[in-house]
Parts: structure tokens; sequence; C-alpha cells
């Protein structure tokens, strides 16, 4: 999984933050979202799916990766 977020859409709800604080934040400034991980560990995947989900402007995106299959 690969998150990016976009600041320009970004409308500071926070949801996010209290969703998965070890994979975003907010900066003191503006209170715009702030990216901590963008390849979070597996045991995240849900969480961030759920923030993604919970933002009011989707300003969140996860993209998921497909591992290679393993060349002979």
């Amino acid at each position: 999984m690969r998150v990016t977020v976009n600041r320009e859409l970004c409308a500071g709800a926070g949801n996010c933050v209290v969703t998965v604080p070890e994979v975003f934040d907010q900066d003191d400034r503006e209170g715009l979202v702030l990216l901590q991980i963008a390849e979070p560990s597996e045991d995240l995947h849900e969480l961030v799916e759920t923030a993604a989900q919970m933002c009011p402007v989707g300003a969140i995106e996860v993209e998921h990766r497909v591992p290679h299959a393993m060349e002979k």
C-alpha cells in the first residue's frame, strides 16, 4: 500500500489523524494533513482505508501494490 495526500484539497477535519495517528498528522499552522508514513505496515492498512473513506474532501489516496511474481 502506498498513501498520498493532497494538502490543497485538505479541509483540516482531522478524521485521518484521529483514525491513524501513526500515519497522519496535522500541521500546527494551517491544520492541514501531514503524511508521516507513505507505505504503512500491513497491520495499519485497514485503518488507512477507513481514514481515506472518512475524508470529507477525498484528500487521501490509497494505491494498492500488487507483488511481482517471482521469476523462475
